[in-house]
């Protein structure tokens, strides 16, 4: 048995931590793409160049771990310019935050690769490496001090000592040497992890330098304290690093790393350099990476540190929030949230089967019943509000993708933009995120290259040399609205006409400005005299329209010429639950997404008038408009001497309206929405299916289908 537990452990893969480091990288780059895009290179803020560095210092950390060497040597160069940056030793420039942006792009391309498993060819940072160490070595040679070592410069002033006392006081004791390289380049440690709840938990640190290559050699030590264990370590990794990778296993807080008892001290020299000043208040801590310690921390790499507590106070409590920020959510896989919210699906249709077999219960009898029964409503309601609420992610999400676009872009055309967001914090479902993301990326590059002009354009207009181009999205009942305007040029009603009638297309000049700018949604269209890389293919509308569509969205248009253009696109809240109403068409029930309905109403034989090819119309309130008789859509089969279809319902998609003919209204209820096509196949004119209280199935129709059906 022991053996088989000893060929198991064998087998320990690291890369059962890779997806967390993915994550984790992809993060640290956007986060750090982020702060980069709002640096002020004139004014250039402290704690913005800190927290740049700690996210390539993060993302170099964990890519040496790994053995990604290629991410790990291109965030080293950026580390190393940002390091000079936050010293203040060289000026920022915009050639430094383009560069910076580039090996961020390189980087997340890099890392797709290795999560890919190594597929695709690896893109070369070269160039990029060779770009970053000119600029910080160009810039070290007229700003950087004549010396023959680089010198730490504390990102904060460091505190002053205390004037000396009267009476000579004893010196402190010196803090521990560092552990000394030998010629091999190794180091002998001695590595301290504790207290611990159970110490077979360090046996996993014993694992990792068994199983990673050239991590180095570990034996155990006594350790007297309960809860303790000691490590006898040979390593050529630095304490960071060692840190980083102890970090899956056991906390930070956990790990001292120290030079091993009777190793070889180093010279008079460097123990001077490496002994502090007397501080009012010393703690023994384990040692972070040297750039972590901003000016706080004194000490060598592998020795506990001393800390100055009244120097420290305030940055430490700023260096610990991420950590705090980090302790309040949990990271879990979308799959699993899925399947949560596919039981609590479940979950409904089985309180609303028990609600409808309690109707017919006598009252008096089963009062406690039904008092049971109505708290478990309330109850399965809360908990499916708070169960949808863990899929709903705020739109800043998405609109932190723009910015390095819209810089790329306005740069490419010769355009000054300013970005403007509003309603970040509004909450739409993770699934309609991840749909949503690429229409709105053609309509951004829409705005940018046909909308906003030139500053010479706009300034020959009357108009500020800086177009504005505004994100927004905001709750409109059951539905969420995303808007993308700007302040350019708008569209050209005779121009889309033109090229409309080249195309061959349908068109009048009688059209309504609405029906026009819908033009722009044909397969191929586009008014661009010159194909360029940003646009003019005609490829990117068709592809927002029908994209939107598949999600049960509508776009809608406005446009004046000279003055600006918005383009608002509305989509449900959540694709898994929604509020519909039940209709009834012989004995057949159907579904209608309540955010379509408009109106209903009751309708005579007579009221329906029938036109060219068989169509129908209803007049309503001086409006004639198309009748669906969803009887003949679906073919329903209908008894013998049943009663006529009665009423209308008035549903409206992409601003046009048409009056579905059913039998009876049966109600409104909240219905979990089913996957009809991949259960089963694509229906026409359907868009899902639900379970109704009794067990029966019901199709939910698509209104933005039906509307199509007539209009075009």
């Amino acid at each position: 048995m022991a053996d088989t537990q000893h060929d198991a452990g064998a087998d320990f893969d690291l890369t059962q931590f890779y997806q967390i480091f993915f994550e984790e990288a992809g993060e640290n780059l956007d986060q750090m793409e982020q702060m980069l895009l709002s640096l002020d290179l004139s004014a250039a803020d402290e704690e913005e160049l800190n927290g740049i560095f700690r996210c390539a210092h993060s993302i170099k950390g964990g890519s040496a771990t790994f053995g990604f060497a290629d991410v790990a040597e291109l965030t080293h160069k950026m580390e190393s310019l940002l390091d000079r940056l936050r010293r203040h030793e060289i000026t920022p420039i915009p050639q430094m935050v383009d560069v910076l942006l580039e090996s961020a792009d390189a980087s997340r391309s890099l890392l797709a690769r290795h999560q890919a498993g190594g597929v695709g060819e690896a893109i070369s940072t070269i160039d990029l490496v060779r770009r970053i160490s000119e600029l910080a070595a160009g810039a070290a040679q007229t700003t950087a001090p004549a010396a023959a070592d680089p010198v730490f410069v504390p990102a904060t002033p460091p505190v002053m000592a205390p004037p000396p006392a009267p009476a000579p006081a004893p010196a402190p004791a010196p803090a521990p040497e560092p552990a000394p390289v030998a010629a091999d380049g190794t180091r002998a440690l001695q590595i301290r992890i504790g207290p611990l709840e159970r110490v077979e938990l360090a046996d996993s640190i014993k694992e990792l330098f068994r199983d990673i290559p050239g991590l180095g050699s570990i034996d155990d030590l006594p350790c007297a304290d309960a809860g303790c264990r000691l490590f006898s370590v040979r390593t050529t990794s630095t304490d960071d690093d060692l840190l980083d990778l102890f970090a899956f296993h056991v906390s930070k807080e956990q790990v001292q790393i120290s030079a091993a008892a009777g190793a070889a001290a180093p010279a008079p020299a460097a123990v001077a350099a490496a002994v502090p000043a007397p501080a009012p208040v010393v703690a023994d801590v384990a040692y972070p990476a040297a750039h972590e310690a901003y000016g706080f921390f004194s000490g060598a790499p592998g020795e506990p540190l001393t800390v100055d507590a009244s120097a420290a106070a305030k940055p430490a409590a700023r260096a610990a929030s991420p950590a705090q920020m980090e302790s309040t959510s949990i990271r879990v896989a979308v799959n699993k949230v899925d399947q949560l919210i596919n039981l609590v699906g479940e979950l409904v249709i089985t309180q609303a089967m028990l609600a409808q077999t309690s109707r017919g219960l006598e009252a008096s009898v089963n009062q406690q019943l039904l008092a049971g029964l109505a708290d478990l409503d309330r109850n399965t309601r809360d908990l499916q509000e708070s169960v949808m609420s863990i899929r709903m992610i705020p739109m800043s999400t998405v609109f932190s993708r723009f910015p390095r676009m819209l810089r790329d872009l306005a740069s490419k055309l010769d355009k000054k933009i300013d970005l403007q967001t509003l309603g970040e914090a509004t909450e739409l479902d993770k699934g309609l995120v991840e749909k949503i993301t690429d229409p709105l990326t053609h309509l951004v590059r829409n705005s940018v290259d046909h909308g906003i002009e030139t500053p010479a354009e706009r300034l020959a207009a009357g108009k500020s040399e800086q177009g504005t181009l505004t994100l927004a999205a905001s709750h409109q009942g059951s539905s969420i609205v995303i808007e993308v305007r700007d302040d350019g040029r708008g569209m050209n009603r005779e121009k889309i006409l033109a090229k409309a009638r080249e195309r061959g297309l349908d068109v009048s000049d009688q059209m309504a400005d609405a029906d026009v700018w819908q033009l722009i949604f044909a397969p191929g269209f586009s008014t661009a005299d010159v194909v360029t890389d940003v646009s003019g293919r005609g490829v990117g509308m068709d592809v927002v329209k029908r994209n939107i569509a598949a999600l049960n969205g509508s776009v809608e248009i406005e446009s004046a010429q000279g003055v600006g253009m918005r383009v608002a696109v509305r989509l449900p809240l959540t694709l898994a639950i929604m509020d519909g109403m039940s209709v009834g068409v012989g004995e057949e029930v159907y579904i209608l997404p309540l955010s379509s309905v408009v109106e209903s109403f009751q309708v005579k034989a007579d009221d329906i008038n029938t036109v060219a090819q068989g169509s129908q119309l209803v007049k309503v309130r001086d409006e004639y408009m198309p009748v669906i008789a969803l009887e003949r859509i679906f073919e329903v089969p209908r008894a013998s001497g049943s009663a006529p279809n009665a009423i209308m319902v008035v549903v409206e998609s992409d601003g046009n309206r048409v009056a579905l003919l059913v039998d009876e209204l049966l109600g409104q209820h909240q219905v979990v929405v089913k996957n009809l096509e991949s259960n089963y196949r694509k229906v026409p004119n359907v868009s899902g299916a639900t379970i109704l209280g009794d067990g029966t199935v019901a199709l939910i129709l698509d209104t933005g289908s039906l509307v199509r059906r007539v209009r075009y």
